[in-house]
């Protein structure tokens, strides 16, 4: 299991996907603007777009707003001048990290993410020193009381790689790019689909096994999560079940 599909287990748990709605629909929409800018305003045509409407209609981003900011990234409205950087680094416990930043001032973003490096006891790493690690896939969480054969056999039909058990939540792996639609086929089946994403997953994990030092690692992430520029972080860790019970218990 990747850090970054334990990490988003762990924030369905606690109930904090996203507590400022507001950020996240901030985040799609750079997403959007860059995407049309990129590859143009059909998502038809430009399946970077389409990958991340349906991401936004997934987060419930209305229609008028997913329209705006298509419409900035092709020129039709006030556009913005967003560079995308994925920045490199790693946590305490030596455990990888990957940032990924839409910035309109890189420097400014630069110096915010190696300050939150610093402060948390990480470091940051030249460019290829940890991206080598991860590739992106499709993760869908899908409640656990559902019928394990059932939805081996819906996911498997609908395009998807693989069906696991997730600490009592199922992990549907899927290509990238059919992320979305799996979980249009899994919803439509009637499977109750809690999130869906597609992230950078590492088959290199590092195992923290102490309290403290899980508490470290996820200090770090969140603080980096927090910065307005940051869309995404994708880390290596690998917390035990019972380990994360008790950082849960602890900060509670």
């Amino acid at each position: 299991m990747s850090g970054h599909s334990k990490w988003a287990t762990i924030k369905h748990k606690k109930g904090a996907v996203d507590k400022a709605r507001g950020k996240l629909f901030n985040k799609l929409a750079r997403q959007l603007e860059v995407a049309a800018r990129a590859g143009g305003g059909d998502p038809d045509a430009n399946p970077t777009l389409r990958t991340a409407i349906q991401k936004a209609k997934a987060a419930q981003m209305t229609n008028d707003a997913i329209d705006r900011a298509v419409k900035r990234g092709t020129g039709e409205g006030d556009t913005g001048t967003y560079e995308a950087i994925m920045y490199e680094g790693y946590a305490p416990g030596g455990v990888a990290m990957l940032i990924d930043v839409l910035t309109d001032n890189r420097n400014r973003t630069g110096a915010e993410i190696r300050g939150i490096f610093n402060k948390q006891g990480g470091s940051l790493a030249e460019p290829g020193a940890v991206s080598w690690q991860f590739a992106r896939r499709g993760v869908l969480l899908v409640h656990g009381g559902a019928d394990e054969d059932a939805l081996m056999l819906a996911a498997l039909e609908a395009g998807a790689d693989d069906v696991a058990d997730d600490d009592g939540t199922w992990r549907v792996t899927t290509p990238p790019s059919a992320a979305y639609d799996i979980r249009d086929a899994l919803v439509t089946a009637g499977f109750d689909v809690e999130s869906t994403d597609t992230p950078m997953v590492s088959e290199n994990l590092v195992p923290v096994s102490s309290v403290e030092e899980a508490k470290k690692v996820l200090r770090i992430v969140e603080a980096i999560e927090d910065n307005e520029d940051v869309q995404d972080v994708f880390a290596n860790f690998d917390i035990a079940e019972d380990v994360m019970d008790e950082v849960m218990e602890s900060t509670s």
